[in-house]
């Protein structure tokens, strides 16, 4: 009997980038009790922060620092701890649902970071129909999937000038090579764009 050819295996998150248009429709789209506060932190860590789920799903709130604009991944992939960054309003986002979980007498400091209204790790296969029912809710075209929000925060970095290694750690990649393959996202307008954003070079009277 002949050997099977190997068919190649194809990176199927590219299909869904989540614009920032999409995000605020999601976040919109989380009900105003505790689990869509809560629901609201997990999209702004992946989409945001760029995490991947299981380390938002691992975080605690002591890893959290506002003030620096930190959040502390203890448990990346491989094991490896990294610090991301988080913009201001991000963290408004985690420190609303904060402001609940403080409330919920069932949780405790320990818990989860992103826990249930009675303090148990949050389940990723949860996390995975939750995303899909929101977009749904929201009217979010295309495969709405949780690692589609980390695709798009490296894309939206790249086309706002983040040099690779600063996403390369931001992403916690081990290597630049897994890093550039976002680059595929970014548009000959986009590197006009940044191209026209770089700072003067040539003197006033060589230049005309």
């Amino acid at each position: 009997m002949g050997s099977r050819a190997t068919i190649p295996r194809t990176e199927s998150y590219a299909c869904w980038c989540c614009s920032i248009a999409e995000i605020r429709a999601l976040l919109r789209a989380c009900n105003r009790g505790p689990t869509g506060a809560r629901n609201r932190a997990l999209i702004v860590l992946l989409r945001r922060g760029g995490l991947r789920t299981a380390e938002a799903l691992a975080l605690r709130a002591a890893g959290l620092d506002p003030r620096a604009g930190t959040v502390l991944v203890r448990r990346g992939k491989g094991g490896k701890r990294r610090t991301v960054g988080l913009d201001p309003e991000g963290f408004a986002v985690i420190e609303a649902w904060l402001a609940l979980r403080a409330q919920l007498p069932r949780v405790r400091g320990s818990a989860s970071l992103l826990c249930t209204l009675d303090g148990a790790p949050l389940d990723p296969g949860y996390c995975r129909a939750l995303i899909k029912r929101l977009a749904k809710r929201a009217g979010v075209t295309g495969r709405a999937h949780l690692h589609g929000l980390r695709h798009a925060h490296a894309v939206e970095m790249l086309r706002e000038g983040a040099p690779l290694p600063a996403l390369q750690a931001q992403l916690g990649h081990r290597s630049l090579s897994v890093t550039g393959r976002y680059l595929a996202h970014v548009s000959p307008a986009d590197l006009a764009r940044l191209a026209r954003a770089r700072a003067s070079w040539a003197r006033a009277d060589e230049a005309a």
